[in-house]
């Protein structure tokens, strides 16, 4: 786990309190982890540890099931997502480097 981590990505927190806080049976939090909505890692032990951001996402997951979403149509947007954010961060990472040749130049 890198330093830099933010404290709502580390992978600290138990099946049975994400059960605790999202309302959710740990086998409806399994099911999802099978559709690759959520990706717990796990301990030597085998035991799941989810983060904050988990149990953020798996809230959304609730909701959109609420409304009717399906499963298949909730991991096509967290992808599209998911490049996005790759994307954006590309073109962050490229301007900075851009803007460092330059600036060292001058």
């Amino acid at each position: 786990m890198a330093s830099n981590e933010s404290y709502l990505e580390k992978k600290v927190i138990s099946i049975g309190t994400v059960c605790e806080l999202t309302g959710l049976s740990e086998r409806r939090i399994r099911y999802y982890e099978e559709r690759k909505l959520i990706f717990p890692e796990r301990s030597n032990r085998g035991i799941r540890k989810y983060s904050f951001s988990d149990v953020e996402r798996l809230m959304d997951i609730a909701n959109k099931r609420e409304e009717g979403i399906q499963t298949s149509e909730i991991r096509k947007e967290y992808n599209k997502e998911k490049r996005y954010n790759e994307k954006s961060m590309r073109e962050k990472v490229i301007r900075g480097q851009l803007n460092a040749y330059f600036h060292q130049r001058d």
